[in-house]
């Protein structure tokens, strides 16, 4: 593991840009930047104008590692560049940014309340890959939609086999078991989760680290057990449907937990802006987000 990104992710100031979204999200991401659906009419055109959308954003003068300690990739943008560089290596040695690939592949259908990751094909190939290309972890995502005991101990357990998986690549996952902001027993959710995750880190033997990404909590620092374990490099949110000011708000009232966030990073950024119109728009996004970050 790379000891000068693993110290970034420790002791930098900032938070980390999710700039994954995959084949069903990024219909999504693009039209809230301005492009429908009818300006491609093939899955690999619609990536082309993702990769574009993602460029624009990195290449930006807001888009650095004083404010932004790391960033979450999708993996074709891990095979593709930026400024003529690999994705990461541009990232990490000209942006200061420390990169991550998301490597889940979608969810099961809801069982128990709760949608496990399907299976990864060709996983432990993925992971050789991303660690040749300088990716220093993995992010992998499943979804909570009810305080159900059963299902939310599958979804931890499967969480952390994988980020057991993660780790003997020599790679740092982001477990990301993310409870879902509407559901009407998510304070009774987060309870549950919370003493899955802990009973997976309490048995942790001494050195070993993994990260997390979680919703924000219903209660104010509801996370700091898991801010404060040693077997935790860093706790990260999710903006999980909230605005950006919604999720700013409620990201500087938890202390040790900084933003991932991806459609609030991105709002109100769109292609037919001006670049300066642009780089204004997202230095605003960047500094708003980063003075919640460290406000705790």
């Amino acid at each position: 593991m790379d000891q000068a990104m693993a110290a970034q992710m420790r002791e930098g100031k900032g938070f980390i840009a999710a700039l994954d979204q995959s084949g069903g999200s990024t219909p999504r991401a693009l039209k809230l930047y301005g492009i429908d659906e009818s300006a491609w009419s093939s899955e690999a055109e619609m990536f082309d104008l993702a990769h574009a959308m993602r460029a624009r954003i990195v290449a930006s003068p807001a888009f650095t590692g004083e404010r932004i300690v790391g960033a979450i990739l999708f993996e074709q943008t891990m095979e593709r560049e930026f400024g003529g560089q690999p994705a990461a290596e541009y990232l990490w040695k000209t942006r200061g940014i420390v990169p991550f690939l998301k490597i889940d592949k979608g969810l099961e259908a809801a069982e128990n309340g709760c949608q496990l990751m399907k299976a990864i094909p060709g996983l432990d190939a993925t992971l050789e890959r991303a660690r040749a290309k300088d990716i220093f972890g993995t992010k992998e995502r499943s979804v909570i939609g009810a305080a159900n005991a059963e299902g939310i101990r599958a979804v931890v357990d499967q969480q952390f086999e994988l980020g057991e998986r993660v780790l003997a690549h020599g790679l740092m996952p982001i477990l990301e078991p993310e409870v879902t902001i509407s559901i009407s027993d998510k304070a009774e959710a987060e309870e549950i989760l919370r003493a899955e995750i802990l009973r997976h880190l309490d048995a942790f033997p001494e050195g070993r680290q993994i990260m997390l990404k979680l919703s924000l909590p219903e209660v104010d620092d509801f996370y700091a057990p898991l801010v404060d374990h040693p077997g935790v490099m860093k706790v990260v949110a999710l903006s999980g449907g909230h605005s950006r000011d919604e999720a700013n708000a409620l990201l500087a009232r938890n202390r040790g937990v900084i933003a991932s966030f991806s459609r609030a990073l991105s709002e109100g950024l769109s292609a037919d802006q001006s670049q300066a119109e642009f780089d204004a728009m997202l230095e605003s996004a960047v500094e708003s987000i980063y003075a919640a970050s460290v406000a705790g």
